[in-house]
């Protein structure tokens, strides 16, 4: 028989929080996974709201833009006190790994990308903060043959008419030779144990730079495990600051970013299982009884007296679909959905979508709501994208989201014991 105060159930973002914020309350925690933590596949940037609507402008401000969310949207429920709180956990796991000037004065930063585009952001990797764009520096920006994902010339095309200052892109041969489908942490590996790759790196680079007469050069975000070191390295052969541009997965950041909160989880006691799901639950007098866990094809019980449910959104697979319906998985919570499938959906790629938003809905306290409105379980919570309410990838606000539900499902389980 386990025993837990705290069963956090999902290992991304959300669920790191939740069960840091439950073991701060005192709480024994555990956290188990079906499976690799989804933040290997983020950018490792962490937003808080970039803009409101499809056709909303730019914020400067995220907050300032809360009271115009809709009364369902995620944050309208949890507060700015949640908000705040996530980002302050945030700040405390990845310390100086991550740059606070984001924070000083509530603003969004801009941070350009591999695909030419600025992007708002509320927390970055220091390892970027050379590049921030903005400021008017004219920027080389490399890529290498080696990487598909990355046309440094195409890029700087697009950001020279976006953003002030001039912009240029080279594309080079990584100075090891590198087969097609390398992974970025060999080339991270190579840079980060050096042996003069550095030096070949930086001495191909100085022609480009002198042509462009550049103030800072960004590479793709390659630049070792610990990217201090190799950033520190290059700056100074190469006369400029140097910086990482954010990549698609799998991400160096996200990665770095994984690794401090596993750090940060195993440092606060919390037990963690990954690779195990669960897949059934028993439930007695409207709370969560058991919840039974497989582990190779056997059924391991486990007795929480709170649960936190983290198990991701649409993609994640937290959110089920069929032709007709929409569902929780796990638990079979309640989904708002429009009763026509074809409703699910605009008919603009980049439209209002009703499915962006699919997932269940929680009250001020994080617990999801049944169809008449009231709490499916006194001792469950949800956190992250399995909330619906909101259009993570319009509105740039999926990060901050995790952190301020993942807070509040925490703490208010720690709280109730």
């Amino acid at each position: 028989m386990i025993e837990d105060d705290v069963l956090v159930v999902g290992g991304g973002l959300a669920g790191s929080t939740a069960a840091l914020a439950a073991a701060k309350t005192g709480a024994d925690v555990r956290l188990v996974s079906a499976k690799e933590s989804t933040m290997r596949q983020a950018s490792g940037l962490a937003d808080c709201l970039g803009y409101v609507g499809p056709d909303g402008d730019l914020l400067a401000d995220p907050f300032s833009a809360i009271d115009d969310l809709p009364e369902n949207h995620p944050y309208r429920i949890t507060g700015e006190e949640a908000i705040r709180e996530g980002f302050a956990l945030f700040d405390e796991v990845t310390g100086d790994a991550y740059a606070e000037a984001a924070g000083e004065d509530d603003r969004n930063v801009l941070v350009p990308t591999t695909q030419g585009t600025v992007k708002p952001t509320f927390r970055y990797p220091k390892s970027m903060e050379a590049g921030l764009a903005g400021d008017g520096r004219a920027t080389l920006l490399v890529s290498f043959e080696s990487d598909p994902d990355f046309d440094a010339p195409l890029a700087a095309n697009q950001l020279d008419e976006t953003v002030p200052g001039d912009v240029t892109g080279v594309e080079l041969s990584f100075p090891v030779d590198l087969r097609d489908d390398v992974k970025p942490t060999r080339i991270a590996k190579l840079l980060q144990e050096d042996g003069g790759v550095r030096g070949d790196l930086a001495r191909a680079v100085e022609p480009h730079l002198a042509d462009a007469e550049a103030e800072r050069v960004g590479f793709p975000a390659v630049l070792g495990e610990k990217p201090g070191p190799v950033i520190d390295s290059l700056s100074r052969a190469l006369g400029v600051p140097v910086f990482e541009v954010p990549t698609g997965p799998p991400s160096l950041p996200g990665m770095r970013l994984r690794d401090r909160m596993r750090s940060a989880l195993l440092d606060a006691g919390v037990a963690v299982t990954t690779g195990c799901p669960m897949v059934d639950f028993e439930a007695e007098d409207g709370s969560i009884d058991v919840l039974e866990m497989d582990r190779n094809g056997a059924t391991i019980p486990h007795y929480p007296d709170q649960v936190v449910l983290a198990t991701g959104g649409l993609v994640g697979g937290g959110i089920d679909t069929d032709r007709e319906s929409v569902r929780e998985p796990l638990f079979d919570l309640h989904v708002p959905h429009p009763e026509d499938r074809y409703d699910w959906s605009a008919e603009a790629a980049f439209g209002d979508h009703a499915f962006a938003r699919f997932g269940v809905r929680i009250d001020d306290d994080g617990r999801p709501l049944d169809e008449s409105g009231t709490a499916a379980y006194e001792n469950l919570r949800a956190a992250g994208s399995v909330v619906g309410g909101a259009d993570f990838a319009t509105e740039l606000s999926g990060s901050g989201i995790s952190l301020a539900t993942g807070w509040l499902a925490g703490t208010r389980a720690g709280d109730n014991l």
